[in-house]
């Protein structure tokens, strides 16, 4: 008998051999029929597999993350056999779930396929899903691997299973498909009952330019044909508010191809947009004891090999910049940490000065692959809201609360409700990714987790996404769409303190290592104005948004009125814009309308004879006439809820 113990607590006992869906049916009938997937002693594992020791179960129906994983891998396989059979000679590489859905890049060969062909290979999967074919797992011997795919002509299969250790090697069989895979899979193909190919991409093998180029093919997939529907509604609604049209519509920012990818360029509203953000930021630093501190936007690459960032991400930033003297080299900035260290360094410190709060808005760059390039999500040149705080070992604890303190008043005051903090630890099998010894990291690890369940945060754990210098803190935020982002972060860091051989004077007169605190509450202004705009569909809060009310005439005639009307707002701080266009009304609100304006005031012969305006709000119509001293009273007191000052 081998004892199943399930995230409940509940411990239960099975013959040897028992599967995770035996374990299921012995929870219900009901309950067993939603399993897709499950995880043994934190392997992923088949609702097949056969259990033959004592450990801890999970399992996992499409409403988990891990479920949904399991489903769109799965369909992946689905795809990759339709693919085969609707294209012989085609080479299947590799395809994983992602996010939302999956994809397999695949070499087509002197074949061509577009969206024009995405029905015929939708047809040829669900055919292939009503088989029921079931999903089954079998080792493989390297030998036997790479016989199977030098004979099918695939090189791309067998330079993966060379890189792979005999013994660890497995097959997926489904109906008379077979993949090199790793596992994690559904029951079988019957649970698919709606798939919907995406779109094609090329794609390099390996993510490498050097290498021949591929075709990727997206997908998704799901258990009812009324989800596929719900999804695709879901789709409609983003272009609507992807960031990249109304960026433009709003007239926020652009990119030009002279300037060079993922360099945005901020247009004059925009920039007041990103200012208003950062001296919001700025007012709630200043209170809880944040020095500003600027660095530039170079460093000589000295200053990164002993910070340990050119190691890692030496390939992923912009080569070394040359200078007249010999043997000199410095690079773009691809982090603000070592500069803060250095700023640290310039002074001797007292355990009374502790904790130094150095925040900067500063602009980074990071060579991403052309095909990553994303609007303002993903860029080569960024501005983080970035700080560090250098602080003794028993003020950690302290100052990562009121970093947690610091992000969910920025999180509320931009109406980001639904956020999962995501614990992300170092990975125990794979240790020569990160820098520092076990003893540090474990003292790290356990002081975020502390500080997440002392402030009652809702948060997960995840092994292996740690930073190479230290496990942090990310705040996933979900937007009105349901998607989850990353956007602000906090990381501790025992190991550049030791790097730059930081140290202050401890109250034993010995000199002591403070420790580091990365902290960054927007993450990116460019990835958090991203999905701020996403998330908003453009309807910024009244107290950021670039334009708060304009201004609309009725005819020329009243110019003078509506100058009146907009000194007296600017005199209330209301930040205000007129349309003198020989238009009629009737377009300037339409116009007004779709430049997202909260307020439009209206002003013709009787608001001029009575010193009022006639106001109209965004999205709901006219709110009646007033005086202008009663509007600016409903702008301030609207301001005042949505913009809460921050309390220490």
């Amino acid at each position: 008998m081998i004892k199943i113990s399930l995230p409940d607590g509940t411990v239960k006992e099975f013959e040897s051999g028992a599967t995770p869906m035996d374990v299921a049916k012995s929870i219900s009938e009901g309950f067993a029929r939603n399993v897709v997937s499950a995880k043994f002693n934190d392997t992923v594992v088949e609702a097949s597999t056969p259990l033959t020791t004592d450990g801890s179960l999970i399992l996992y129906t499409w409403n988990d993350k891990e479920g949904k994983k399991a489903f769109w891998h799965s369909t992946s396989h689905v795809m990759a056999q339709a693919i085969e059979q609707l294209y012989p000679g085609s080479k299947l590489t590799i395809g994983p779930a992602i996010e939302n859905g999956f994809y397999y890049d695949v070499d087509f060969g002197e074949q061509k396929i577009s969206e024009n062909d995405f029905k015929k290979i939708e047809d040829k999967m669900l055919e292939i899903a009503r088989g029921k074919h079931e999903f089954s797992m079998r080792s493989s011997t390297k030998a036997e691997a790479l016989s199977y795919y030098k004979e099918q002509n695939n090189p791309f299969k067998v330079e993966l299973i060379e890189n792979l250790e005999d013994g660890t090697i497995t097959f997926c069989d489904h109906d008379t498909f077979t993949d090199l895979c790793r596992g994690g899979h559904i029951p079988n193909t019957g649970i698919i009952k709606a798939v919907k190919l995406m779109s094609v991409a090329g794609a390099y093998w390996r993510g490498d330019e050097k290498n021949p180029q591929l075709t990727r093919v997206y997908g998704v997939s799901f258990p009812k044909q009324k989800d596929l529907k719900e999804y695709l509604e879901l789709l409609e609604e983003a272009k609507k508010r992807d960031h990249r049209k109304l960026g433009k519509e709003l007239q926020l920012f652009t990119f030009s191809q002279k300037v060079g990818q993922g360099l945005p360029l901020w247009l004059p509203k925009g920039a007041a947009l990103r200012e208003r953000l950062e001296n919001f930021l700025k007012a709630a630093q200043k209170k809880a004891g944040y020095e500003m501190v600027i660095t530039p936007h170079i460093g000589q690459k000295e200053l990164y090999v002993t910070s340990g960032h050119y190691e890692k991400y030496g390939a992923d930033s912009f080569q070394p910049i040359l200078t007249p003297n010999e043997g000199e080299e410095f690079l773009l900035k691809p982090m603000n940490c070592p500069h803060h260290c250095e700023i640290y360094n310039s002074a001797p410190w007292s355990y009374k000065d502790l904790p130094k709060r150095f925040a900067e808005f500063g602009t980074v760059y990071r060579y991403e692959q052309s095909g990553e390039l994303h609007g303002l999500t993903r860029v080569r040149g960024f501005t983080q809201d970035d700080a560090h705080i250098f602080c003794t070992p028993d003020q950690l604890d302290s100052e990562f609360k009121k970093v947690i303190d610091l992000t969910l008043y920025v999180f509320e005051s931009l109406g980001f409700d639904e956020f999962t903090a995501q614990v992300s630890l170092r990975d125990p099998e794979n240790k020569e990714k990160y820098i520092g010894n076990d003893d540090v990291w474990e003292k790290a690890e356990n002081a975020i987790l502390s500080a997440a369940k002392e402030k009652g945060l809702n948060y997960v754990v995840e092994t292996g996404e740690a930073a190479f210098y230290g496990p942090k803190l990310d705040f996933m935020v979900k937007d009105a769409l349901g998607r989850s982002w990353q956007l602000g972060t906090i990381q501790v860091d025992y190991n550049l303190p030791e790097r730059f051989e930081l140290t202050y004077k401890g109250s034993d007169n010995e000199l002591h290592r403070p420790v580091m605190i990365h902290r960054a509450p927007f993450g990116s202004m460019e990835r958090f104005v991203a999905v701020l705009l996403e998330n908003t569909g453009g309807n910024f809060p009244l107290w950021l948004t670039p334009e708060q009310a304009i201004v609309l005439s009725l005819s020329e005639k009243y110019e003078k009125y509506s100058q009146k009307v907009l000194d007296l707002l600017e005199n209330d701080e209301i930040r205000a814009v007129s349309d003198d266009r020989s238009e009629t009304i009737g377009k300037k609100i339409r116009d007004a309308e779709m430049s997202k304006v909260p307020y439009m005031l209206i002003i013709g012969e009787q608001e001029e004879k009575d010193g009022t305006v006639s106001v109209r709000r965004h999205g709901e119509g006219d709110i009646g006439t007033m005086l202008i001293e009663d509007f600016t009273k409903l702008v301030n007191n609207e301001i005042k809820k949505t913009h809460k000052a921050f309390e220490v």
